[in-house]
Parts: structure tokens; C-alpha cells; sequence
């Protein structure tokens, strides 16, 4: 059940969110299991293409585009690498802390 906490706090972080589509919700939860998958390290480097896939999503612009809202929404700070050989840095916040200033 731990290892569930990150993704029920996004849930109840963005409850109120009109702004959060399905396509937000499956990039984040793409990004929460990569980040298991990598030892639930913070922040995490991550390649478009290897994301894409578990967030079903084709579009190489609905992705950048939905990275860069929950950025600036406030969910998670996202550095885009722009060199083919470094992924873009994604940071994870901690909702209990940080939860207040978003609703």
C-alpha cells in the first residue's frame, strides 16, 4: 500500500482541479511507475519514449504540453532536456507539504 501513497495524493491533490484531464492522469502515473521502477529516486530522467507508451498517448506535442502544465500547475517541476542524450529531469513533490498551495 506504500508504494500506492504518491498516486492517492495526487488523486485527492487534484480532486478539485478542473484543469487535470485523463491525459495528465496517465502521464503521472506513467511517471510514478517509472520512478518505482528506477527506486523511487527524485528526481528521475526520463526519455519521451519511454513514457509514451505506458500513458498511451501518441502525440509528441500532448505530451510536452501536458508535462509542462503539471509543471506549472504545480504538481511536479519539470526540466525539459533539450539533448538527445540526457532525459528531462522530473522532480516529485511531497502533497502533504506542498498541497495547500495548490487548491
Amino acid at each position: 500500500m506504500e508504494s500506492l501513497q504518491p498516486l492517492l495524493d495526487f488523486f485527492s491533490a487534484i480532486e478539485k482541479d478542473f484543469r487535470i484531464s485523463s491525459t495528465h492522469i496517465a502521464i503521472y502515473a506513467a511517471l510514478l511507475r517509472y520512478r518505482s521502477l528506477k527506486g523511487f529516486i527524485n528526481p528521475i530522467e526520463v526519455f519521451r519514449v519511454e513514457l509514451v507508451p505506458a500513458a498511451k498517448i501518441s502525440s509528441k506535442s500532448t505530451y510536452h504540453k501536458c508535462l509542462q502544465e503539471l509543471h506549472e500547475y504545480g504538481y511536479l517541476r519539470y526540466e525539459p532536456s533539450f539533448k538527445k542524450t540526457r532525459g528531462s529531469r522530473i522532480y516529485f513533490f511531497d502533497f502533504e507539504i506542498s498541497k495547500t498551495h495548490l487548491l
